[in-house]
Parts: C-alpha cells; structure tokens; sequence
C-alpha cells in the first residue's frame, strides 16, 4: 500500500496500489500548473475511501473537481474523450513554455487513449461513489455530464425555481389590472407614430406579468432606463391598489463597483422619470429605491461559510428583488438567491448576455438567454403585449412552440450610448458576431473613437498610459462631439495624478475639502484603464502593474513607495470586507491626508485610501492601509474586474500568443468598457483567433431550459 502525501492540511493515510499510477500523475499535473491540488485532494480521498473505484472513476472525479475552477459546472465526459487537453489548465494561464529537456509527464490524452465513452461511462457506475439523482453519493452522472453533487443541486434547485416562477402570473397580469397595466405603460412609454419598436416597453411589460423576468441588452440599450420605468409601473399598481401599500423594493448586484454604478444611474433616471401623466406622481417617486447593495450583502454574508443569513427558513423581507449586472451572478449565487426569495417576491435580472460569464462555475445570464436573439414568443404573449403595449411583435420572433421561459426574457435591440457612427458600437458587434472580418473592416474605415497596435514595448506602453496616446487617434482625439457636447480628448494616468497634486488641500483645511478633492481624483481615474487577458505572465496584470508603476515614476507623477504604499496608489478590493464596508471590486485611490499625532501642536501627512462610499450622496470612505487585507494595484486590471465599470478611455491588451482564455466574450467584454475611447493592443492574428472562439461553459441549466 503507498500512502498519500500530506495535502491542503489532511493526512489521507493508505492509498489502494491500483490507484498510485493514477495519482502519481495527478501529482505531476499539479506540479505543471495543469490541475490544482484541491482536486488531486479529492481525487484521493475518494480513492481511500472506495479502494474498489476504478481508476477511470478517480480521473473522472479529479477532472471533474477541476472544471468548477474553470467556470465549468459539471465535466462533459464526451467532450473530454474528444480533446483530453480540453479538461485541463493547459498551459496554466501566463506560463511559458516548458523547457525542452523537461522530464516526460503523462499527458491526459495518454490515460484516456482507447477509452470508449461506454467504457468510461461503465467505470462510472459505483453505488457509493456515482448517483443519477437525489442521494447522498460525492458525485452525479447526468447522461455524459459528471457532476459534484453539490453544484449539481445548485443546478436543480435554480432551474426547478425558474420554471415555478414563470408559470406564476402576477396581480399585474390579472385580466383586471390590465387596462391599469396599460394606461401606466403608456404614461411612461408615449406612443411615436413611425418609430421603431418599443423594446424598453415590451421588457417593462413582460417583467409585470410573472415572477421572473430577464431584461438583457448591450451597453446603452437602457436597461437600467427599462428596469426604473418598470417599478414606477409597478408601484402605480400597488399605490392603486385595494391595500395602497407600495411594494418593498430592494436592488442588488454582484460587486461593491457594480453597486455602485447602478445606485448613480438609478438615482439619476428617478429624478428624469416623466411621471406627469400618472395620478400621484411624487407618490409613485418616493416609493422608488435608489439605495442599491451587493447580493452578499443583501443575502447576509456569514464569515468562514458558505452559507448566509437569508435562506429558505430565513427569508428576505421584500416584494420584488432586482439584480444587475447579472452575468456576473454564478450558478452557486443564484441557487442562494432563490433560496432566500419569498415565494410572493418577482426576481427581475438585468445584464449583458453577451458579456464574459461569471468567474465561478456557471454561465446562468447567458444559459437562460440563450434564445433571446430570435425572441421565440408565443401567440398568447404576442397578442397580450399588443394589447397592454400596442406594439405588435415582427413575425420572425414569434414560435408557437416558444418556452415558458421564452417568454420571460426580453433583449432590448437598440444602443442610446453608441452611435451611428461609433467606432466601438460597430467594434462590438463586429466581435460579438464572431466576424474576423468585420473587425478588420471597423478599424480599416478609421473610425475616430478607435486606435490599434500591435504591441507594446516600453516607449510605448509610456504614451499609452502616462498620456493615453492620443497620436492614436484621428486628430490627435481633438475636436470630437458627441450629442452636442465636446468629449475630452483621450486621457492617461497622468489625468488623475495631476488632479491629485494640483488640486490637494492645505493640511488645514476642512475634512469637506478633502471628501471634494477625493471625489475629484476618483473621477479622474476613471477617465482611463489598461485592461488585460491574463494575471500572470509577462502580460499580466501582475508585471504591467510593477512596469506602470516604475513609468509613472520616472515621470514624476508618483513618489518611492513606503512599505508598498504611495500617494496615487489605486487599489481593487479582491474580497468583500464587511467590517471596513468594501466589496470585492471596490476601487480607490491612495492621497495624503492630516492627522493628529498626540502630544504634537500640528497635523501631519499620513496615508489613507478614498473609495467612492457607494451610497449615491457622493460621500468618501477613507481607510487606513493597513486595514487593507486583500487589495491589489490596479494600474493594470483583468477584464473580468472590470465588469460592471465604465471607463472614458479603456485600452485592452492581448497576450502575444493564443491563450485558452482569449474568447470574443472577453473582447467584446473589454470593448465595452470604453465609453468615448478605445485602443486596441493585439497581433492581427490573435485578435482574429480570439473573435472565433466563443466561451463554452459546461452545465445543463441551458440544455433542458423551463
């Protein structure tokens, strides 16, 4: 018998001699960065405790384990037999390549080779180890999909609630609240003779009619518009109702920045709202929220577990929940969501389906919309919308044999941010199309908004980020306008740096000069980002940050670092800090502040880091960095970080070679960060490469949709 080796803390004591080649190469796969070692753990403890297990069932375990870490729910066992390499981090992320004389390793395709899916399948069928259902075995077989049972619950439990909630009409939807449903749309969405279809309406109305709606689009489709008139319409109905009682609204997304965007646009589309037309308008207004929280947050996140406050025995007290930024939501989340959602209480989820899925395993926004496109609605849903929006549904988004969850998901198709004539706008639809061609087209036409190149050497990532590299740009980015107004020319970093010196405070002046300069830097941060593929690697966020760094400073713009910290220094928050009150995805930036020392007769200088307070009144929370346990510097970030921001000037850059995350979900994710500019760092060939390859996320909730 050999015995196992100490791992993540448990001694796993003997292990089975038919399992030690098996595990020997797992051991070597770790080494190579190819799995990680939480799944060599379980591999093993699987194998000590069913010695009979055959080794097929320990590799399909360890592979399985190691999808969730790449977003995967479950391993797809076929597509696994097709490319074994499939399976695997490999190469891990940002490594280079391996030596040549490197001693041989068993490469996955190798322990597969001749291995049929029957055969595979056969090895799989052991009553301690595999279920086909509810039971208490560690894995679950579905077909050719393997599952821990865990996630495949979540699976259950997320798909099982949908399929409750839209076949669960609403008062909204009541025959007698129809023409009351139809007069408030109206108010809010006046007829224009000749336009072009009303989506934003459509979405309003068909998120009333059920307890569960999605309302996805791309930037600026007015999403966020849609989801303020929707509970204005709501509110209309519950204040005209027997009860008066307005509905206890609460919104969420899934990061502190997310939150945060959306709790200014909320606040900003309330104040707009033409709510004239409507009995008691000022009513109807102050019955919508603008505070917005983070989905941990609001379920009750308890320390060291995975379980929150707010569950099935626990519910949350409200009558409508909206989650933004929803593809960011992933599948264990949303199986905690609905866990803690009344039975009453609709779940309206707004998000890009488009856009990079969440890091964790699942693709829930993009499984469940993916249909969206071609509508498929029902006769029922297009003559109902007719009559309570007076839009008439185009034929081709009509199928009679439409899902009930079809039903449930609108796409708003028109874009307010991007026009005609944006260069972006067309860039991401270009590569939202999968159109290498398009793409090259887009930039060949010389679009204003756009700049490319195909690397950067260090003179070039110094114009790039110190500067924003207008040169760029057709005219130097000078002379643009964009509805009526002028857009500042491209910025760098040395934006913000300079609103941080220029306009800093006297060290006697008032804590509300400080908040207003805070609040001024943080802005001017904002105005640019360099966002990249990889962490590691020599293109990673990791080396761009230290390389920026040093850039900046020999400018300059930024002073020696004193234990790793420096006025100007920004910050991204890597995990919520209920105490300190920061989310994951929280950014903020290092400035000098006074403080008191006792004993002395004046102020001193001392460091503090201002993040935006989140709470819509443009307040500042300052905190000490040594209260700072999980930041890191973000002069460079991941484009998955980025979700949920918006940035005036994003520059994204690509790995020199093919990497397995570059996908056009990604790009496009990262196109759609910029708002006035974007720069394009990438090999033609690369670009191409990752605009024809999509995300394939492994699960079934999109197999067998509600």
């Amino acid at each position: 018998m050999k015995t196992a080796p100490m791992s993540a803390g448990v001694f796993l004591g003997p292990l089975p001699a038919r399992h030690a080649p098996l595990l020997a190469d797992l051991d070597r796969w770790v080494a190579e960065g190819w799995l990680r070692a939480l799944d060599r753990s379980f591999a093993a403890f699987l194998a000590q405790k069913s010695p009979d297990a055959d080794p097929l069932l320990i590799l399909g375990a360890a592979l399985a384990s190691h999808q969730l870490g790449r977003g995967h729910a479950c391993l797809d066992l076929q597509a696994a037999l097709a490319d074994a390499g499939l399976a695997l981090s490999m190469p891990p992320e940002g490594a280079a390549r391996a030596a040549e004389d490197a001693a041989p390793i068993t490469a996955p395709s190798a322990l597969l080779a001749g291995v049929t899916l029957a055969r595979w399948t056969k090895a799989l069928t052991h009553a301690a180890l595999v279920g086909s259902g509810p039971g208490a075995t560690p894995l679950v077989r579905i077909g050719h999909r393997l599952y821990l049972r865990r996630f495949w619950q979540y699976e259950q439990s997320v798909r099982a609630a949908i399929a409750e909630r839209v076949a669960l009409p609403t008062a909204a939807a009541a025959p007698e609240s129809q023409a009351t449903l139809a007069a408030a749309l109206d108010a809010l969405f006046p007829h224009r003779d000749g336009a072009a279809t009303d989506w934003q309406k459509i979405a309003c109305a068909l998120a009333a009619r059920q307890h569960f709606g999605i309302v996805t689009g791309g930037p600026g489709t007015g999403k966020t518009t849609t989801v303020v008139r929707l509970l204005a319409v709501l509110q209309q109905l519950a204040l005209a109702g027997g009860e008066g009682r307005r509905l206890r609204i609460r919104l969420a997304a899934p990061t502190g920045k997310a939150a945060a965007r959306l709790n200014e646009s909320i606040a900003g589309a309330v104040a707009r709202l033409p709510l004239e037309a409507l009995a008691d308008p000022a009513a109807v207004r102050a019955a919508i929220p603008t505070e917005v929280t983070t989905v941990h947050r609001l379920l009750g996140s308890r320390p060291d577990t995975r379980h929150f406050r707010h569950d099935a025995r626990n519910p949350l007290a409200l009558d409508l929940l909206v989650i933004d930024e929803a593809s960011m939501l992933d599948l264990e989340m949303m199986a905690a969501v609905f866990a803690a959602l009344p039975p009453h209480a609709p779940l309206i989820l707004l998000g890009d389906k488009d856009q990079l899925a969440s890091v964790e395993a699942g693709a829930v926004l993009g499984d469940l919309c993916q249909r969206a496109d071609a509508g498929h609605y029902s006769a029922g849903t297009a003559a109902w919308l007719e009559a309570v929006t007076g839009e008439i549904l185009e034929p081709e988004l009509c199928d009679a044999a439409g899902s009930p969850l079809d039903q449930a998901v609108v796409k708003l198709r028109i874009s307010h941010r991007f026009s005609a004539a944006s260069g972006i706008g067309k860039l991401a639809e270009a590569v939202n199309a999968g159109d290498a061609g398009a793409v090259r087209r887009v930039f060949d036409r010389g679009h204003a908004d756009l700049s490319q190149q195909r690397s950067l050497d260090d003179a070039a990532l110094r114009r790039l980020v110190v500067d924003g590299a207008p040169e760029g740009f057709a005219g130097q980015g000078a002379g643009r306008v964009e509805g009526g107004k002028a857009v500042p020319p491209p910025a760098g970093y040395r934006h913000y740096l300079t609103r941080m010196s220029q306009g800093k405070p006297g060290i006697d002046a008032p804590q509300a000069d400080f908040d207003a300069w805070a609040l001024g830097v943080l802005a001017a941060y904002g105005q640019f980002q360099l966002l990249c593929a990889l962490r590691s690697g020599p293109q990673g966020v990791a080396g761009l940050n230290q390389r920026i760094a040093g850039l900046l400073r020999a400018e300059g713009l930024l002073e020696a670092e004193h234990g790793g910290w420096y006025p100007g220094r920004p910050v991204l928050v890597t995990r919520n800090d209920y105490g300190l009150g920061l989310m994951n995805g929280d950014v903020g930036v290092t400035l000098a502040m006074p403080a008191w020392v006792p004993g002395e007769q004046r102020p001193r200088w001392t460091l503090r880091v201002a993040f935006a307070a989140g709470d819509g009144q443009g307040g500042i929370r300052w905190v000490l960095p040594s209260r700072l346990r999980a930041v890191e510097t973000v002069f460079a970030m991941t484009v998955h970080k980025s979700q949920g921001s918006e940035f005036a000037h994003a520059a994204l850059l690509l790995p020199e070679r093919a990497s397995p995350v570059l996908t056009r979900e990604l790009v496009y994710t990262g196109i759609t960060r910029a708002r006035h500019w974007f720069t394009l760092v990438a090999a033609p060939e690369v670009m191409q490469g990752a605009v024809r390859k999509r995300v394939e996320r492994v699960g079934g909730l999109g197999l067998r949709t509600p």
